[in-house]
């Protein structure tokens, strides 16, 4: 064996390590994704006062969303105005070291 087989052999085997392992990987994905079928299929079958995606569940829940955007917008803007301020400070600091 030729002293270039010998590299290109480790990179194959780790290839077909790798290919390996996600193989794996997927099968674990499809596994739980067959899994969250499986529930979603024998939650849309019960129905009653209990169901999961009620009308008002779901009502309750745009509303909590919608509250909770309105909190981040305010806390990004929040943010936007301390990130402001730093520079301006750091600006500040900058030009009051190199005035000395």
């Amino acid at each position: 064996m030729s002293d270039s087989a010998a590299p290109e052999f480790a990179s194959f085997h780790e290839l077909e390590q790798l290919v390996h392992s996600l193989g794996e990987e997927l099968a674990g994905f499809r596994k739980r994704a067959l899994t969250a079928e499986a529930r979603l299929k024998a939650l849309e079958v019960a129905s009653g006062p209990t169901d999961l995606f009620s009308h008002e569940r779901l009502a309750v829940a745009e509303q909590e969303n919608a509250e909770l955007r309105r909190r981040l917008s305010a806390a990004t803007e929040r943010t936007n105005q301390v990130v402001a301020q730093l520079r301006f400070l750091r600006q500040q600091h900058e030009r009051a070291g190199s005035d000395r």
